[in-house]
């Protein structure tokens, strides 16, 4: 695709609010299942099928929607993804039992993974700025899971769970009249491509697999959970959802300061920096050290949004299209995401959350080392 600079910038920011607005009802979901999962109709073990069901579906979506994406225009696409993300978070509200959140869940997966294509196909048209503008695009996309996390926590205090999600699909379907305003942009000629494969994962794509299990799976499952052992309920929400917001505030804060850093200096020795902070942040959280540990953890996860996807786009010839290997960057980081909350939602039985997050720092460790091995033969 092709567009001046100051139509590349509209769409960034353009479809980056579209994502935003999308995201109210998904982040606040994180805070809010594991500890009101009988408000839905779920058991425990069911609301880790619920938090990964949606990543399921976008891993295995990934080749179908970017053809589709080819084939009807980024904008179309991006006014069905708006229009999903209203009806999902309207579900959540309205649904009672597993059929309906389910349905719900597989709605949102595949409306998530229109908008990460999007977003991506934006923020690549000019490969010299790449950092910086998935970095912009970044810190956009989390103002929403942060006003989310921060008011809908208040708000399922005083209304429900269930109203609460009824209230916020009013704000999203704000984002259906962004999607309509959406420059076109015109398609050239296809640059050599490297189709996403979920069979042959590159070492970064390990790295954020692990990532995205850790991260989104157990610290995201078992934080409210942990807070719920010295606290009620509604103040366990509260806690969780700060600091599930601290996940999309250090996003948008630590994405654009990262990625500009990536442009111009490298993104490798600053990746390999963040990536082993995450790890420690891992590590703090099973000592004890709560909110400092998740607070580590989710600042430099932020970084490593922005560093991925420049140190993918830094390794690739002039005449390889960048979409490819960072869609499967993507696949590689939701399975990862998808996998986490499955397994942590069944694990939390019999395996407290503290020995969980050891074994990730562990795990992340292991997957560092061998990334910084791989890229030096």
């Amino acid at each position: 695709m092709t567009g001046t600079p100051d139509t590349g910038w509209r769409a960034i920011i353009g479809s980056s609010a579209i994502m935003s607005l999308a995201l109210l009802g998904d982040a606040l979901l994180y805070a809010v299942l594991p500890v009101y999962a009988e408000a839905f109709g779920l058991t425990l073990p069911w609301v880790g099928v619920m938090l990964s069901a949606n990543r399921f579906v976008r891993v295995f979506a990934y080749g179908l929607l970017a053809r589709l994406t080819h084939a009807i225009g980024v904008r179309r696409m991006c006014i069905i993804a708006a229009v999903g993300a209203t009806v999902s978070t309207a579900l959540y509200g309205f649904g009672q039992g597993p059929v309906v959140i389910l349905a719900a869940r597989v709605l949102w997966g595949l409306t998530y993974a229109i908008l990460v294509l999007a977003t991506l196909t934006y923020a690549v048209q000019h490969r010299v700025q790449v950092g910086t503008r998935v970095g912009v695009g970044h810190a956009i996309q989390r103002l929403g899971p942060i006003l989310a996390l921060f008011g809908g926590a208040w708000l399922v205090g005083v209304v429900g769970p269930n109203t609460a999600f009824m209230l916020l699909a009013i704000p999203t379907a704000l984002s259906i009249l962004i999607a309509f305003s959406l420059p076109k942009i015109e398609h050239v000629e296809a640059q050599r491509s490297k189709p996403a494969s979920l069979a042959r994962p590159k070492p970064i794509d390990v790295l954020f697999f692990l990532q995205g299990y850790g991260v989104d799976g157990v610290f995201a499952v078992s934080i409210s959970l942990i807070f719920a052992r010295e606290s009620s309920l509604s103040v366990a929400v509260m806690s969780g959802g700060a600091l599930l917001a601290m996940r999309h505030f250090g996003e948008a804060i630590a994405a654009p300061l990262f990625g500009w850093i990536a442009d111009r200096f490298g993104a490798r020795r600053i990746f390999v920096l963040a990536a082993a902070l995450t790890m420690l942040g891992f590590v703090g959280v099973a000592l004890g050290f709560t909110v400092f540990g998740a607070l580590v953890m989710l600042l430099f996860r932020g970084a490593l949004a922005s560093l991925g996807p420049a140190v993918i786009a830094q390794s690739l010839d002039a005449d390889e299209h960048a979409v490819g290997p960072l869609a499967r960057m993507q696949a590689w980081r939701d399975l990862g995401a998808a996998c986490g909350p499955l397994v942590t939602g069944f694990l939390l039985t019999f395996v407290s959350a503290e020995l969980q997050h050891a074994a990730v720092a562990v795990a992340l460790a292991a997957g560092l080392l061998y990334w910084m091995l791989s890229s030096t033969k």
